[in-house]
């Protein structure tokens, strides 16, 4: 799919779809109760991006809101947490970091169906190909800068310090998420086996690289998860917190730079771009940024950290897999990303290989 089909494709709303509708007499009654400001009439209108938690577009006279929902039908344990996502957003908007503002959460399910949350609605540009192409060429490396800039300024919080010191557990993190998603892959048997998945779940645990840091890390900061300034190369939100926990920052790093090796066809990506005729940073100088920023001397068992991450996305691409085949995948293009799953896990199984 291409960039121009992809933003198409996750952009903007559509009435709710078939399967996800809910009582919006009920949830006007919860924000009055809950969202300061609110004032009837309610219209409900679905967003088409969100691949994983149902997202809703609240419109009222004086404002529109925005609504993260828990998707209906049955889930895997620990999936689709709408209320972590809530949390984290909450306290980074407190201590100063670019999030959207969050209104409330909601756990009673009698109210929806589901928990969710409600937060504003943030106005701005949302980029759904890595090479900025709307933007002008000798604009781009502050664009790619900003991004740059996000990642450190959040690996640089003390998570203990905004009120997130137990979001997750400190230290192994490698061991833990490796743990964590090869359980998923399994377990979800509908979505069957995949040979290079099974190569990557055999070889992981024995490659970790040694030494442990821990902080605030966000799990798919992509540039479609941000929002910037209608104007300016500036973020002004980062969106999609649902993969968000204390880990190892340089595994976020490295899955927010494995945008210099992903196809665009699958997620915002550049492989393949002529970097240079765009007046895109290389990677090297994108890693080198990212170090100086973090006080740290180069990057070590860089190619470990892209071989989990690849391998990570897969396991979560086999997921909505898996979603399609039960009929609760949130997103119209969930298919598509189902189909990617197998090329994917070679891309995976390849970095595996250059590691050796």
């Amino acid at each position: 799919m291409s960039s121009t089909d992809l933003a198409a494709a996750n952009s903007g709303t559509t009435p709710v779809r078939e399967g996800y509708r809910f009582d919006e007499a009920a949830l006007a009654r919860w924000m009055h109760a809950h969202v300061e400001d609110f004032a009837d009439p309610l219209s409900v209108e679905q967003f088409k991006g969100g691949q994983s938690n149902p997202t809703y577009k609240l419109v009222t006279p004086g404002r529109s809101y925005v609504l993260r929902r828990r998707p209906p039908g049955k889930l895997l344990p620990g999936a689709h947490a709408v209320d972590r996502e809530a949390r984290v957003m909450s306290a980074l908007g407190e201590a100063g970091f670019p999030v959207a503002r969050v209104y409330g959460l909601c756990t009673d399910e009698g109210v929806i169906g589901t928990d969710f949350y409600v937060m504003a609605m943030v106005d701005g540009r949302v980029f759904w190909d890595a090479t900025f192409p709307d933007v002008p060429g000798h604009e781009r490396p502050r664009y790619l800068d900003a991004m740059n800039a996000a990642m450190a300024q959040l690996h640089s919080l003390d998570p203990a310090a905004i009120g997130l010191a137990d979001f997750g557990k400190p230290g192994n993190y490698f061991a833990r998420q490796i743990g964590r998603w090869t359980r998923q892959y399994l377990e979800d048997t509908e979505a069957g086996r995949d040979p290079d998945m099974d190569a990557l779940v055999e070889w992981l645990p024995g490659a970790i690289p040694p030494g442990d840091e821990t902080s605030l890390i966000h799990g798919d900061f992509r540039c479609d998860n941000m929002i910037f300034h209608p104007t300016e190369p500036r973020i002004i939100a980062v969106l999609d917190w649902e993969l968000s926990t204390l880990g190892h920052p340089l595994a976020d790093f490295a899955n927010h730079a494995m945008m210099y090796r992903m196809p665009p066809d699958i997620v915002p990506g550049l492989a393949g771009a002529d970097l240079a005729a765009l007046n895109i940073p290389s990677e090297q100088d994108y890693i080198a940024a990212y170090c100086a920023r973090t006080g740290r001397d180069g990057i070590s068992d860089y190619p470990f950290y892209l071989a989990f991450n690849l391998w990570r996305l897969a396991a979560i691409f086999h997921g909505i897999k898996g979603r399609v085949i039960r009929g609760t995948a949130a997103n119209a293009q969930a298919q598509e990303r189902a189909k990617a799953f197998p090329r994917l896990a070679r891309l995976a199984r390849q970095a595996m290989k250059e590691c050796a």
